[in-house]
């Protein structure tokens, strides 16, 4: 296939991939890029009785109703109630539409195949469940979190019960 002159190259063709980076604590990890729907503030958001406690609720997203997952939870942080500059990322996953809370973002990173390091083996199962690699660019290392795999089967049930419980 040729390409015009002045023709950009897709992500695709160079063998890139684009993740945006986001901080948790001192952390940067990174999600692809194609998962995201968009960033928004940190709403008010419906809590749900006898959720797990990383589960903030839900929020009315343009008629959506959409849970809204505390990574700083999940991921067992700190929590700083004084943060500012946290935010909600709307996430398109396996057709649900999903928000995850995190400290702020940074930007997106366009990563090459060579610069993913897999994942070190620390016996740790957060490691083989939600991890897909270290991206290592020159000095800095951005941890990538397989953003499917963060809520269990069963955790994915009880989201989608309590969306559905607000639809009715």
């Amino acid at each position: 296939m040729t390409q015009a002159a002045g023709s950009k190259v897709s992500i695709m063709d160079a063998g890139q991939e684009e993740y945006l980076i986001f901080r948790l604590g001192n952390e940067e990890y990174g999600i692809e890029i194609l998962k995201v729907q968009e960033i928004r503030g940190c709403d008010r958001v419906t809590r749900i009785p006898n959720a797990p406690d990383f589960i903030n609720g839900v929020t009315n997203l343009r008629g959506v109703i959409v849970p809204i997952v505390d990574l700083r939870v999940r991921f067992a942080f700190d929590v700083d109630p004084e943060n500012d500059r946290a935010v909600v990322i709307v996430l398109n996953l396996n057709d649900r539409v999903v928000g995850i809370v995190v400290d702020g973002v940074a930007d997106v990173l366009s990563l090459k195949e060579e610069q993913i390091k897999p994942t070190p083996d620390v016996g740790a199962a957060l490691a083989s469940q939600y991890l897909l690699g270290l991206g290592v660019i020159d000095a800095r290392m951005v941890i990538l979190v397989n953003i499917e795999k963060l809520l269990s089967r069963d955790e994915l049930a009880l989201v989608d019960a309590v969306a559905e419980s607000f639809v009715e």
